[in-house]
């Protein structure tokens, strides 16, 4: 677990961005665990009573049986994801977990559309030819991609952060047409779409897989949303179509997805996230088709700044043995 610092308010399993820990530090004592902290050595922790509050990132995962031994009073995510807690588990034993929502919309569309245009025009596999010195001039036919405008978007999922992507779509004279609640639907009324109201067509699940040339996936993971894009999904895609998720790696099933784009079955891919994160699923790194990134997707100095911010205060209020601003389980606190 790395050195520890005798403490007893804040339990950080990774140190946050500034202003972060100088708030924690303002606010009460601070335990930094300097090396991380294996499961084993969380859920010890957690047990000790020598800490109210642990500060934590996805990767530090939160289990029932973790959670039934727990002696803390809430759990502040440094995420909007927290698929990392069992949630149930938490409540149950009135641990009051938070996140950082709302902070990284706008970062995550970019990275969306950065990795559709990236996908599409082969700009890996283009840097690595110039780079490799193989670029002696234009040429007719080389390193020929795919279109963007004029291209139907598919988003699964219109919350936030679709939004936002379909946005940026827009404005490249994309046609966009989302599913709201796959595999599922609900109905979307035009007061309810707002300013996309006439610009973006509500089609089904079925529908939007089959028509759409990009299709990005922006829904939380649960256990709906599992494997939400399996082998059938993709079987059911365009040949020519592209693959973007920027929501959570267990949506897609990674291996289905290599086989895909290994036999040609659909196009190509983007990625940010991955099902056994950090471990890709076998082949994936070794496809031309794909475009992979390290879970960048809110990686700008204001939004990682903006998220330690809200994760510290969340943090500073459970202590304080008050509702955190961004509570995921708030019947936890009356509980």
């Amino acid at each position: 677990m790395g050195d520890l610092v005798t403490a007893t308010d804040f339990l950080v399993t990774t140190p946050l961005p500034d202003p972060g820990m100088s708030l924690l530090e303002a606010a009460g004592t601070v335990t930094v665990a300097g090396n991380g902290m294996s499961h084993a050595e969380l859920a010890e922790a957690c047990a000790s009573g020598n800490y109210k509050v642990v500060v934590a990132q996805l990767r530090d995962e939160f289990d029932a049986s973790l959670l039934d031994r727990a002696k803390i009073a809430g759990i502040s995510n440094f995420a909007v994801g927290y698929n990392n807690i069992d949630i149930t588990a938490a409540t149950a034993n009135s641990i009051i977990v938070g996140n950082t929502p709302g902070v990284l919309t706008d970062a995550t569309a970019d990275i969306a559309i950065l990795l559709m245009l990236a996908v599409a025009r082969r700009c890996v596999e283009a840097d690595a030819f110039v780079r490799a010195g193989k670029f002696h001039g234009w040429e007719p036919e080389l390193l020929l991609g795919h279109d963007v405008s004029g291209k139907t978007l598919g988003l699964a999922g219109f919350g936030r952060i679709a939004r936002a992507t379909a946005r940026r779509a827009l404005a490249f004279g994309m046609t966009v047409v989302f599913c709201p609640r796959p595999p599922g639907d609900r109905e979307v009324s035009d007061e309810e779409l707002g300013e996309f109201a006439g610009k973006v067509g509500h089609i089904s699940w079925p529908e939007l897989i089959a028509t759409s040339d990009y299709l990005s996936v922006h829904v939380p993971l649960n256990d709906q949303t599992r494997h939400l894009v399996d082998a059938d999904v993709l079987n059911a895609m365009k040949p020519s179509a592209i693959l973007i998720n920027t929501a959570r790696g267990p949506i897609v099933d990674e291996r289905a997805l290599v086989a895909a784009l290994q036999g040609g079955t659909i196009a190509g891919a983007g990625l940010d996230v991955y099902e056994d994160e950090p471990r890709l699923a076998p082949g994936l790194a070794e496809l031309p088709n794909t475009v992979l990134l390290p879970h960048v997707g809110s990686a700008t100095v204001p939004v990682r700044a903006e998220m330690a911010r809200r994760c510290a205060e969340n943090a500073i209020m459970m202590v304080r043995g008050e509702m955190p601003p961004y509570p995921v389980n708030p019947e936890a606190l009356a509980g």
